[in-house]
């Protein structure tokens, strides 16, 4: 309990003293009217603090509950002593900002005023102590600020009862919420379980896999090295290989060349038969060498612009070669038969040619065989001569005008 403090109803029916109108000194608590210590303790010292400064005066704890700490404080604001001078001191520290706002005021009115802006934007606690300590607050300014602020706690007291509705509310709602929240959280507690257990296995898994993947790398490693140590055990094995593998490309070639055989000696029966009919026709064609320029002529309509191929010859005979084609309308192309040029390219050339004439009196087997197997495939007309000679050339288109199987052969022996 608190000890000698006299009671808050005594002071109520004190007389009012009279705040002083002039002078700069700002008023002390114990010099304010007793009707305005009751608010200003209530509002501007927090019951938390007020009980601090309490005990502090009285040098122990106090065991009255707020209302009679509250009480005695007020009685304790009509005299300076310990109690009222450790309250003066709180409230100057506490709301030091607000005093020197205020000290900017230098009459009644304008201290009004910033009491007003106060009060509108609900800041009174400082504001109060700030306008009633100023000096210039006369007695209707305070009796007036005494009347706005029990206005305002009547309407703080119905916003707290509407903020204690809407507080209920809220907390009705967030129970609610809560119950959903906590379903919310356990349906996601089961699916982050099975998602780790899912995480878990794949990485199970991968590991696995990894360690699958080094192994099989480990056992490469250990291939290549035993395959390089074999490699260097066998001497001579790029060589041996190398001719293994041209062995194996003869073989290969040997079978082409053998059924090339089979059909040539079918074709050279053939051509044993046709070699009496077309002797005559040969010893004329030998006989009148001079009026054979007037028979290719005669074929300027057949060979205009047609690309004629003569495969083999001697180089020396290219520029007549090329004269008689030219001659009779046609567009002249060479290959050497595989002797200087690329044989790889006598396919380009054969495809490309309209008619072809191969020498086979200067012309390699290979390319022999396929320039007569290119023929034989695609169709088209070839004749075959032995005489490297211009003369030959003539005839031998000639003979493509008037031979009609695609292939012709004027000397069936085999290259040489």
């Amino acid at each position: 309990m608190l000890k000698n403090l006299p009671s808050p109803e005594i002071h109520c029916h004190q007389e009012h003293v009279a705040p002083p109108s002039s002078g700069s000194r700002r008023r002390r608590l114990w010099d304010l009217d007793h009707h305005c210590h009751c608010p200003l303790v209530g509002v501007s010292l927090p019951i938390d603090t007020l009980r601090r400064l309490v005990n502090k005066a009285l040098g122990g704890s106090a065991v009255a509950n707020d209302y009679e700490v509250h009480a005695g404080a007020v009685s304790e604001c009509a005299r300076r002593c310990k109690l009222s001078e450790l309250m003066q001191d709180e409230l100057d520290a506490r709301y030091v900002r607000e005093i020197q706002t205020f000290k900017a005021a230098k009459s009644a009115l304008a201290v009004a005023e910033l009491w007003i802006k106060y009060l509108k934007a609900g800041d009174v606690a400082g504001a109060f102590w700030a306008a009633l300590s100023h000096p210039r607050c006369d007695m209707p300014l305070q009796e007036a600020m005494c009347k706005d602020l029990h206005m305002f706690q009547h309407q703080a007291g119905a916003g707290v009862r509407l903020e204690i509705a809407r507080f209920n509310a809220l907390a009705e709602e967030n129970a609610v919420l809560g119950r959903e929240l906590g379903k919310v959280q356990e349906r996601i507690t089961r699916v982050m379980a099975q998602k780790t257990a899912d995480i878990e296995r794949l990485n199970a898994e991968l590991l696995q896999v990894r360690a699958e993947a080094i192994a099989k790398d480990s056992r490469i490693v250990f291939m290549a090295q035993d395959l390089e140590a074999l490699q260097a055990s066998i001497p001579q094995l790029e060589d041996k290989q190398r001719l293994q593998k041209r062995v194996d490309q003869m073989a290969q070639r040997q079978q082409e060349l053998e059924a090339q055989n089979g059909d040539l000696r079918r074709r050279l029966a053939v051509a044993e038969r046709v070699a009496a009919e077309r002797a005559g026709l040969e010893r004329v064609a030998m006989g009148a060498e001079a009026g054979a320029l007037q028979d290719v002529q005669a074929m300027v309509v057949q060979l205009h612009q047609k690309m004629v191929l003569c495969v083999g010859g001697r180089s020396g005979n290219i520029a007549n070669y090329r004269d008689v084609v030219e001659r009779v309308g046609g567009r002249f192309a060479h290959h050497d038969g595989g002797v200087e040029d690329n044989a790889s390219v006598l396919d380009a050339n054969l495809a490309a040619a309209d008619l072809v004439i191969c020498q086979t009196g200067c012309i390699s087997h290979n390319a022999y065989w396929r320039v007569k197997d290119f023929c034989k495939r695609t169709g088209k007309r070839c004749v075959f001569v032995e005489n490297p000679s211009a003369s030959s050339l003539e005839r031998g288109l000639a003979q493509i005008a008037i031979a009609k199987p695609a292939v012709d052969v004027l000397v069936p022996e085999l290259p040489r």
